[in-house]
C-alpha cells in the first residue's frame, strides 16, 4: 500500500465542544468509509475526568445490529451514556427502563404503555394543536414589536415541549418551570451556559448530574406528586402510574425522571432543528407549504436530518465481531444515530434534504427493544407544531445562525433567530 492509498486518520467525534459548531458529518463519513467501528479516546474535557475510550459505530446496518442485539450489547452492564458512571451509582441507574435489558425492560415498558390510551392521545392532540397556534401567533406579534426578529426557541419550541409534557404528566401549572430546570441540569451538563454550577466531589471533580446525589429534589417532587394523584386523580400519565400496584416507589421515581428528561428534550431538540432545516431550504419549505409533500412524510425527513439524540452507549457482554472488528467483552460501544442517518449505503443523496423521501428508515428514535417509547407522541407534537408554522409563516422567512448545545449526546439548539418578512 502506498502513502496515497492509506486510510485517513481516525477523526475525533467525542469532544462535546465540537458540536457547538454543528454535527461533524464530514468526519462521520470518514469513519463510515474507513473506520466503521473506530476506537475513540476519551480524554478529560470541560473538567470531566478521562475515560477508557470506546468504539464509535457509524454505519446504519451496524448501528441497527447493536441496538437490536441486547443479548450481546447491553444497556444494563454500564448504562447508556458514554461516560462511565460511578460504580456506586450503577444500581440506581439500572432502575430506569432506559438502562435495562429484556425481559425486565419489556415488563416496565408495558406498564407505562397502558397510560397512552386512544382517548388520552386524542385529547392531548387537541390541546397541543391549540397551544402551537397560540405560541406562533404570540411569536409573530413579538417579532413585529421587536423589529421583525424573535428567538423561536424561547418564544415557541421550549414552551411548546414543556407545556405538552406537563399536561401529559399532570404537573400543576405553578410547578412547570421545574421540568425545564431538571431537563437542563441533566441534558446540558456539558455546556457551560446551560449547566448549573457543578457539584464537586472530594477530589474536586464534577459529580455526574444523573447521580442520586443530585436528583434528590426531583425524586422528592415525584413522590409528593404521586401522593397527590392518589388523593385527587387526574387524566394524566402520573395518575395511571401512581395507581399501578406493580410499580414500587423507586420505579415510579425513575419513570418520572425518564419521562421528564426524555419526554421533554426529544421534542425540545427536534423542533428547532426541523425549523432551522426548513429555513435553510426554502424550496423544500415551499413544497410543504403548497401541499406537494405530506406533513407526516416531511416530519420523518426532518427527524433524519436533525435527530434529537446523537448517540447512545451499549456495553459488550461477550467477545464478538462488528464490521470485521473484534469487540471484547466489557468494551463500550457507542452508536452514532446522526451518522447512520447520513449513510450512503441506505439513503440516496443523504446530504440533501428531501421532504418527500420514502422509504426513510432513519434511527432518530433508536431501533430494537429500546426504540423510543414516546416516539408516537413526539411525531404527533412535531406534526402539530409544523402545521401551525405553515399557517403562521406563509411568506419568506429566514433564520440567523443558531446557537447549539455543547453536547455529544443531545443535538440541541439553544437559540434560533427567526426573521419574518
Amino acid at each position: 500500500m502506498t502513502v496515497r492509498d492509506a486510510a485517513p486518520a481516525v477523526p475525533d467525534v467525542f469532544d462535546p465542544r465540537r458540536y457547538a459548531a454543528g454535527v461533524p458529518y464530514d468526519d462521520y463519513r470518514v469513519l463510515r468509509d474507513h473506520h466503521p467501528v473506530a476506537r475513540q479516546e476519551e480524554p478529560e474535557v470541560l473538567g470531566w475526568p478521562a475515560g477508557p475510550g470506546f468504539r464509535a459505530v457509524t454505519r446504519h446496518s451496524d448501528v441497527v445490529r447493536v441496538l437490536k442485539d441486547a443479548a450481546v450489547f447491553s444497556s444494563y452492564a454500564g448504562a447508556t451514556q458514554i461516560r462511565d458512571p460511578d460504580p456506586a451509582d450503577l444500581p440506581f441507574l439500572r432502575r430506569t427502563m432506559l438502562n435495562q435489558d429484556p425481559p425486565e425492560h419489556g415488563g416496565l415498558r408495558r406498564l407505562v404503555s397502558r397510560a397512552f390510551t386512544p382517548g388520552r392521545i386524542e385529547r392531548f392532540a387537541a390541546v397541543a394543536g391549540e397551544r402551537a397556534r397560540a405560541l406562533w401567533a404570540d411569536a409573530l406579534r413579538r417579532a413585529r414589536e421587536e423589529g421583525g426578529t424573535v428567538d423561536v426557541v424561547a418564544a415557541v419550541t421550549d414552551e411548546y415541549a414543556l407545556l405538552n409534557l406537563a399536561d401529559l404528566l399532570g404537573v400543576p401549572e405553578s410547578d412547570r418551570g421545574l421540568l425545564l430546570h431538571w431537563t437542563r441540569r441533566v441534558i446540558g451538563y456539558q455546556d457551560p451556559d446551560e449547566a448549573d454550577v457543578p457539584v464537586l466531589d472530594d477530589g474536586g471533580r464534577p459529580v455526574n448530574p444523573r447521580s442520586p446525589a443530585l436528583l434528590g429534589d426531583m425524586f422528592a417532587y415525584a413522590r409528593e406528586l404521586a401522593r397527590h394523584k392518589r388523593r385527587r386523580p387526574g387524566d394524566d400519565v402520573l395518575t395511571v402510574l401512581a395507581h399501578d400496584g406493580e410499580l414500587d416507589g423507586a420505579e415510579l421515581e425513575m419513570f418520572f425522571f425518564l419521562l421528564t428528561v426524555a419526554g421533554n428534550d426529544t421534542v425540545r431538540s427536534a423542533a428547532p432543528g426541523g425549523l432551522l432545516a426548513l429555513a435553510e431550504h426554502p424550496r423544500e419549505y415551499r413544497r410543504l407549504y403548497e401541499g406537494e409533500v405530506e406533513l407526516g412524510t416531511a416530519v420523518e425527513e426532518l427527524l433524519r436530518w436533525h435527530p434529537p439524540v446523537l448517540s447512545f452507549r451499549r456495553t459488550a457482554v461477550r467477545d464478538t465481531e462488528l464490521a470485521g472488528q473484534k469487540i471484547l467483552a466489557g468494551e463500550k460501544v457507542v452508536v452514532l444515530h446522526a451518522s447512520a442517518n447520513r449513510d450512503e449505503r441506505v439513503f440516496a443523496d443523504p446530504g440533501r434534504l428531501d421532504l418527500a423521501r420514502t422509504p426513510n428508515p432513519h434511527v432518530s428514535f433508536g431501533h430494537g427493544p429500546h426504540v423510543c417509547l414516546g416516539a408516537h407522541f413526539a411525531r404527533l407534537q412535531l406534526r402539530l407544531l409544523y402545521r401551525e408554522a405553515l399557517r403562521a409563516l406563509p411568506a419568506g422567512w429566514t433564520a440567523g445562525p443558531p446557537r447549539r448545545l455543547v453536547s455529544n449526546f443531545i443535538n440541541g439548539v439553544k437559540s434560533l433567530p427567526l426573521s419574518v418578512t
